[in-house]
């Protein structure tokens, strides 16, 4: 033999003993993932800044930090900050300091986020605002001198906090005297303050009490994940010069008062101007979305409206010339259930008509799929990016079940893609000159890494490989994309998980997984629910039924007024066509979902037996419930005619609830107890104690101070539990595995002794 052939041959048991030595992955190995988060290139880009984002040493949260890398490659990324709570990095104009936000830490509570410098040619960060509030969404002006940020803070808030630190001081000052006088005292040695000091006290308390109730005026009133509505503190704009060292002190000003919420910052190119968005309306859900465009001199003056428009508008972007304005937006007219959104330009003049570059591409852009791996903090957002010469903007769009950057023709409208691939791009920038773009991607093997491209359609290099520690070790699977016939010949694509030693020879139990929305999508992007449950024994099917996203208006919006309804028969077709490939075992069907895919959850097992065992995740049982209590307004004719109280009929029609008589299937509901958007009283509180009334296997199992973002930004620990009873009671009901926590009494408990209070009826056993 040869020497190149012993080579060979080594090289080859060499592969196959590391194949052999990787693992499954399982539910905890979240504890080690690594995210990375609001990318942001050099000026001159030759460098990347992004936020890395791991989970903390308790398991209960999440650490961020800033680190760098290399745009041309070849080098490991390195950080650059210290802090456990620091993100939204951005660069000087000039590449010669980092801007960022700083959240710490006070007597083991989070202290309000403030704005911090490091200068890149080297010294330490400092932080250099210090308001009530805190800051966010900064943005520098493009001389340098500035800084434009969003406050929450009033004069209330700062004048508090100065009597605060007056208060301390005198502290301190009273401590550090060496004989102060004694006051008198009486007959027993108690010292007597006087009943002048006594009354001056009490009436300090008094004053210094903040009531915690809240007076309720507006329909909406709270916001999932964010908590309730606080009128008295608007978002404003507020400016700071910017120091160039610790030493220099700044004192921030605000430009914007009072009581509406402004944001999406933007200034002007001579550095004199800020742009932002606001909408002067107490109640805006009794009329279609608007939004206001607003100027004010960074010098301070009463803004100035330039134009409303009648879109809700996000993501603004300056053209190079300083004239135009680039959004993403969807039109308000036809009233639909879903419209997609387009990305439009205006000139920055009075009332111009804003002009919608994609009006005739039939996809999503600014939009795409998602998975349950974003950053779970610190992910940031994109803006469109206008190219050197203002001809065309660089946006993602999403199409059938991935998420792709182009570049899109500023007269045309006509895309040109940046990038190909089964993936999701979800994070992208450009250096000043456009000459070099970097995104972040993932895929259904890798949960996101950065890549970079010189000048549009250049070949991308691969700059991180955030994951490779662990992933390296994983026996991860791609899953095999499927297209298959509805009931009315509608084209559904669904994608396929399976073990990773699978074998068409053998019988598998399946899960039908259903995401929410309704107007989201699935697709090329990565899912550690679906390749854990494959890990565990499961073939996955995770199909996007009508309503779903990227496939066009039309797809989108034709479940309006019918939802749910012939969705749930693409589901069901999605089942029949891999129960027809031969390795399904038609008597182990699971299913599950989470928001609209929990509502589509309780509506399957209202209209059919076939399925095992459901899990229901943060779900709707009763529209009625829901409309009267969710986060959200259905004021307008979006998902239903009419009010519950008008139209009756229509939401018992297409509440899971109305068909309980009919369920027979054991059903778990996943609950965030703090849970805004889909609140569980209009959910799986419902439906647990009617299949209790039924005596049908049931089981709640609720997350304390969890929102409807459980899945996805939850805290560690309550995510890995998640999975862990999601699993398990798809384990015993599927593969008859004990799982004697979901039972009313254990097995193994003796009558009479545990659980049974005197003087009250017993609850009845209850398998499941």
């Amino acid at each position: 033999m040869n020497k190149f052939a012993i080579y060979f041959a080594v090289l080859i048991a060499a592969s196959s003993s590391l194949s052999a030595q990787k693992r499954n992955i399982t539910e905890k190995d979240l504890f080690d993932f690594v995210w990375i988060g609001d990318p942001q290139i050099s000026p001159d880009g030759t460098r990347v800044a992004f936020v890395r984002v791991t989970v903390n040493e308790k398991k209960e949260g999440y650490n961020t930090s800033i680190w760098s890398v290399s745009v041309a490659g070849g080098e490991e990324p390195h950080q650059l900050t210290k802090g456990d709570h620091d993100a939204a990095p951005r660069w000087s104009p000039d590449g010669k300091f980092l801007l960022f936000v700083r959240a710490t830490e006070k007597e083991g509570k989070p202290e309000p986020p403030q704005l911090s410098i490091l200068p890149m040619l080297g010294g330490d960060s400092f932080a250099f605002t210090d308001l009530p509030k805190g800051t966010g969404s900064p943005v520098w002006a493009p001389d340098g001198k500035s800084i434009a940020f969003t406050s929450e803070t009033n004069a209330d808030d700062l004048a508090k906090q100065e009597k605060k630190k007056r208060k301390e001081e005198e502290l301190k000052k009273a401590v550090s005297e060496n004989s102060p006088s004694p006051r008198p005292t009486s007959v027993a040695g108690i010292v007597d303050p006087g009943p002048q000091t006594t009354a001056a006290k009490k009436a300090e308390t008094e004053a210094e009490h903040e009531s915690d109730i809240r007076v309720i005026t507006r329909a909406v009133y709270r916001e999932d994940n964010e908590g309730y509505a606080d009128p008295k503190h608007p978002q404003h704009v507020w400016i700071v010069t910017a120091p160039h060292s610790a030493d220099k002190k700044v004192q921030p000003k605000q430009l914007t008062f009072g009581r509406f919420n402004e944001g999406n910052i933007v200034w002007s190119k001579d550095s004199g101007q800020i742009y932002f968005a606001s909408l002067h309306v107490d109640e805006p859900y009794y009329a279609l979305p608007r939004t206001d465009l607003y100027s004010v001199s960074a010098s301070g003056a009463e803004p100035a409206k330039l134009n409303s428009i009648d879109m809700d508008i996000d993501n603004l972007s300056l053209s190079p010339d300083g004239k135009q304005i680039a959004f993403i937006a969807s039109t308000t007219q036809p009233i639909n259930s879903y419209t997609q959104p387009d990305l439009w330009i205006v000139d920055l003049t009075p009332n111009a008509k804003p002009r919608n570059l994609t009006a005739k591409f039939d996809f999503d852009v600014g939009a795409g799929v998602f998975g349950d791996n974003s950053p779970p903090r610190g992910g940031g957002s994109n803006s469109p990016i206008w190219a050197a010469d203002g001809r065309s903007l660089i946006e993602v769009y999403g199409k059938e079940g991935k998420t792709i950057l182009a570049s899109f023709n500023v007269e045309s409208g006509k895309p040109t893609d940046l990038t190909k691939g089964n993936q999701a791009v979800i994070r992208f920038r450009a250096s000043d000159d456009r000459s070099k773009i970097i995104y972040t991607v993932s895929t259904a093997t890798r949960i996101g890494d950065l890549f970079a491209i010189d000048s549009p359609g250049g070949e991308s290099r691969e700059l991180t490989h955030i994951n490779n520690e662990l992933f390296s070790k994983l026996n991860l699977t791609e899953p095999e994309e499927i297209l298959y016939e509805s009931f009315d010949g509608k084209r559904i694509q669904a994608w396929v998980q399976k073990p990773p030693d699978f074998t068409p020879a053998k019988k598998y139990p399946l899960i039908l997984n259903i995401h929410g929305g309704p107007h989201a999508a699935y697709g090329c992007i990565f899912e550690h629910e679906f390749q854990w449950m494959a890990a565990k024994g499961y073939v996955v099917l995770y199909p996007n039924p009508r309503g779903s996203t990227t496939y066009g208006q039309d797809f989108g919006n034709v479940i309006q007024f019918h939802y749910p309804g012939d969705d749930h028969k693409d589901l069901m077709a999605g089942v029949d066509a891999v129960i027809r490939r031969g390795y399904i075992d038609d008597k182990k069907l699971g299913v599950t979902g989470g928001s609209g895919g929990g509502l589509l959850t309780n509506w399957v097992v209202g209209q059919t037996n076939r399925f095992a065992a459901a899990v229901s995740q943060r779900d709707i049982a009763s529209w009625e419930a829901w409309w009267y209590s969710a986060d959200f307004t259905l004021f307008q004719p979006t998902w239903f005619k009419a009010p519950p109280f008008e139209d009756e009929q229509d939401f018992k029609a297409r509440s899971p609830l109305a068909y309980i008589k009919n369920v027979k299937t054991p059903m778990m509901f996943i609950l965030g107890e703090a849970d805004y958007r889909t609140p569980p009283g209009a959910g799986g509180e419902e439906m647990f104690r009617a299949l209790k009334f039924r005596k049908i296997p049931t089981v709640m199992v609720r997350f304390p101070n969890e929102s409807h973002e459980l899945s996805r930004s939850g805290q560690p620990w309550h995510r890995i539990e998640r999975l862990q009873n999601i699993v398990g009671w798809f384990d015993h009901w599927l593969m008859g595995i004990p799982k004697p926590e979901y039972e009313v009494a254990p097995q193994e408990e003796v009558p009479g002794k545990k659980g049974n209070v005197p003087g009250k009826q017993p609850t009845p056993h209850q398998s499941g």
